[in-house]
């Protein structure tokens, strides 16, 4: 741990070694190490005419030693990092949040730079006092936000606005691994499905029946129909006038919610984030909150046991933790889990009664054997 070890961790001279450069070689290495090393460091960035400041120094031997006695907190950490004036704040105060290092992709990891290269830009104009945000003192650390914020919302030369740029990218990937996991349960489902011994066959006075209550739900204001009526997004479009596209369609809806709930009454109470959830948005919740594997599992399960068996949300998140379909984490029926998973369930099971999937006693029924098979595989299908 010496001054060569420092420009090489930053890949700078000496000479242009910012503090930044500098704690973040000294949290490369063992807490101890670093603090034995510090004196020599200093010595020689005096050496080469780049002493840094006192404030500097005394803050990084204050926090390696409380990295090294093991009562620093990671969040400590971090801010004494900020508080060298060119770190990049981890979480602003508009809550934007920069992905890990090793999670950055290409555009996260150039506006990081940017950032990086504004801010020494603004050391060096006077705009940011770095000895005082060793200090500590609120002030400057509030400038010191306000100026990351104004950086990350404003549009760069090339127009792309920094929060917004990094925000898509995380989305696009999202939204790659939402649809990989999707197409390989997908491709589970169906392989499962050709595997089942007997197929069940329509029971089509059971879909006309289960049809036309459906078609009255969905034409009635509030819960369930508000909920199935976004879940199979119909409420911009007329109903399908064929019983089984009508049926598939809610069915899919349920494993995989296509829009949210029509017009909000209260713009002002939707954005209060502090405001609880109505039903309605809870029970939307849940349905997206389930995981594909869960939804294989249990259909999965429920297709090769047949009518008769009981789906109640506890029988379902049993076979979903016994389930040899999926790799199920920690031990086998973790009662927390179980109960998690049960309660994720709750509300399908519900709505699964008003589509006849399930009897009164949340029992199987026929045409759930048939139609739930079909419904997953619509939901997970790619839209034509």
């Amino acid at each position: 741990m010496d001054l060569d070890f420092v420009s090489r961790h930053a890949g700078r001279p000496a000479a242009a070694l910012t503090r930044r450069d500098v704690a973040r070689a000294l949290l490369a290495v063992p807490s101890g190490v670093a603090l034995v090393a510090m004196p020599d460091l200093r010595r020689a960035l005096v050496g080469a005419a780049n002493p840094l400041s006192l404030p500097f120094w005394e803050s990084a031997k204050a926090m390696l030693s409380s990295i090294e006695s093991g009562a620093a907190t990671v969040g400590e950490v971090q801010r004494w990092l900020e508080a060298t004036g060119s770190e990049p704040i981890l979480l602003t105060p508009g809550y934007f949040v920069w992905p890990e290092e090793d999670e950055r992709g290409p555009v996260a990891a150039e506006m990081y730079d940017l950032m990086v290269a504004f801010l020494e830009e603004r050391i060096a104009a006077g705009e940011i006092d770095p000895d005082a945000l060793a200090r500590d003192e609120p002030a400057a650390r509030r400038a010191y936000e306000d100026l990351q914020e104004l950086w990350l919302n404003s549009p760069l030369p090339d127009g792309r606005v920094p929060a917004h740029a990094v925000s898509d990218e995380q989305d696009e990937e999202l939204f790659a691994a939402w649809d990989e996991e999707e197409a390989f349960a997908l491709s589970e489902l169906r392989r499962i499905v050709a595997q089942l011994p007997e197929r069940p066959e329509l029971p089509e006075t059971d879909l006309e029946r289960a049809a036309q209550r459906l078609r009255e739900i969905l034409g009635l204001p509030g819960y369930p129909g508000n909920v199935l009526r976004a879940c199979a997004g119909l409420d911009e479009r007329p109903l399908p006038d064929d019983d089984a596209e009508l049926w598939t369609a809610v069915a899919a809806g349920i494993a995989g919610p296509i829009s949210d709930l029509a017009d909000v009454e209260d713009p002002e109470e939707f954005g209060d984030l502090d405001a609880e959830l109505g039903h309605e948005d809870t029970v939307l919740a849940n349905l997206c909150a389930i995981q594909h594997a869960d939804w294989l599992a249990a259909v999965a399960a429920l297709a090769r046991l047949g009518p008769g068996v009981l789906a109640s949300p506890e029988r379902i998140a049993r076979l979903i933790a016994e389930s040899e379909d999926i790799d199920v984490e920690g031990p086998e029926g973790d009662e927390e889990d179980l109960a998690t998973t049960e309660g994720l369930f709750l509300p399908v099971v519900f709505l699964w009664g008003y589509l006849g999937i399930v009897d009164q006693d949340e029992v199987l029924t026929p045409l759930g054997w048939w139609g739930l098979p079909k419904a997953l595989e619509r939901a997970w299908s790619p839209a034509e």
